[in-house]
């Protein structure tokens, strides 16, 4: 079976493959995209068939569960079979995803689909995150950790925002997002066959498929409070997914399924903005600027909860959506300082797997617990959990090793 070889790839460090970063930058957009688009249909759904919030939370825990199988067991994949094939494979699972939610009565039908996206999202996730650190321009030095690691939360806020506008004001409120979801995962796959690869095929693809999590011994330090960042983050959007559909309903008093998605993308959305901020500062410095900048965005989301204040709770996801960007690409930035393409798809699986088991493990106790607390003191909860991160990063975090010859990091 082919295999990837990471020293001897088709496109060398410092060499610009113009249409091979856009179309996987494209792809891992559309890709999101199609995880974001189902958000603003939840509320339809528990209105006309009769889903929970447990139910929602569940197909959260689904989704994120099988993303991190697929991470554990696909995650190297594409250093062997290549960037290209593995990410068309990816694109083509969510499209069945896409397919199978096209007909949701019910909560079986919704969480079998996202599965099959948390498939897709699992293997897009290190395949074409991989492509676009393999092909981006050398300058700005920033442009790969930022376009790897925030290209994720712009598909997902395109996503929502898209379907949100679609279910509102669109024919078809329950099918046409996901026929535009499909036509543009379409696109992307036809951008990706005419794209060059990245990585030569070498033997060995059926021995990576043992789980294996493996970062360099040159950033390991960096593990703890890249952890904290991720797990706190990556709850809080778990939580957007999950909860918010009943919280704007029910405590902002809005029944508008573009306000949905837009909630949902103001905390996704600025994660893009705030990324190149992050990269005029030191990893460690950004770290602890962005974790707090999240935390005061919590903080007002939380009060913005108990109050009913809607145009507080826009603020404050918007400030926490900006914080988690610095946040999440200086830690990514952090573990790719003197990388190669061997350990690329390593790293961002290490990334993905740390990210989802904090979208999973919170969503599963929250879903479960949703049924004695309210939504108030379960919002309350993901903001000890951002408090408890945002101490830890402040105080423990450091920056890369230098190089052998005592070089600063590469920024």
């Amino acid at each position: 079976m082919p295999h990837v070889s990471p020293k001897a790839g088709v496109a060398r460090r410092g060499t610009t493959h113009t249409l091979a970063f856009v179309a996987a930058v494209v792809s891992l957009v559309a890709s999101f995209a199609a995880v974001g688009s189902t958000i603003p249909l939840f509320n339809i759904y528990r209105a006309e068939d009769g889903f929970t919030n447990a139910d929602i939370s569940i197909t959260v825990v689904a989704y994120s569960v099988a993303t991190l199988s697929t991470l554990l067991v696909l995650g190297r994949v594409s250093n062997h079979l290549g960037r290209r094939p593995t990410s068309i494979a990816a694109l083509g699972l969510l499209l069945l995803g896409c397919v199978l939610l096209l007909n949701v009565h019910h909560v079986g039908v919704l969480i079998a689909g996202r599965l099959l996206m948390g498939f897709g999202a699992g293997v897009a996730s290190s395949s074409l995150t991989s492509y676009i650190v393999d092909a981006a321009p050398a300058r700005p030095a920033w442009l790969a950790s930022v376009a790897s690691s925030q290209t994720v939360m712009l598909g997902l806020a395109v996503g929502a925002i898209g379907s949100g506008a679609l279910v509102q004001f669109g024919p078809w409120p329950r099918d046409l997002v996901y026929l535009v979801v499909i036509g543009l995962l379409l696109v992307s796959a036809a951008l990706l066959l005419v794209s060059p690869e990245t990585v030569t095929p070498v033997p060995g693809a059926w021995r990576s498929l043992r789980p294996r999590v493996r970062v360099p011994a040159r950033v390991r330090h960096l593990l703890p409070v890249t952890a904290a960042v991720l797990l706190a983050t990556w709850a809080t959007g778990a939580f957007f997914q999950a909860f918010v559909p009943a919280l704007v309903e029910d405590q902002l008093h809005s029944r508008s399924p573009l306000i949905l998605g837009l909630s949902f993308a103001a905390y996704m959305g600025p994660s893009v903005l705030g990324a190149p901020l992050g990269g005029r500062f030191a990893p460690a410095a950004a770290q602890r600027i962005g974790m707090i900048g999240f935390l005061a965005g919590m903080i007002g989301i939380v009060a913005a909860i108990a109050t009913g204040a809607l145009v507080l709770f826009f603020v404050a996801t918007v400030v926490a959506g900006a914080g988690q960007g610095i946040a999440i690409s200086s830690a990514t930035r952090g573990l790719l300082e003197g990388s190669d393409v061997a350990d690329r798809a390593p790293i961002f699986t290490v990334v993905y797997i740390l990210s989802y088991c904090g979208a999973t493990i919170p969503a599963l106790v929250a879903g479960q617990l949703s049924a004695s607390f309210s939504l108030p003191q379960i919002a309350l909860g993901y903001g000890g959990l951002a408090l408890i991160a945002t101490v830890f990063t402040v105080l423990a975090a450091r920056e890369p090793h230098t190089d052998p010859a005592g070089a600063p990091p590469r920024r």
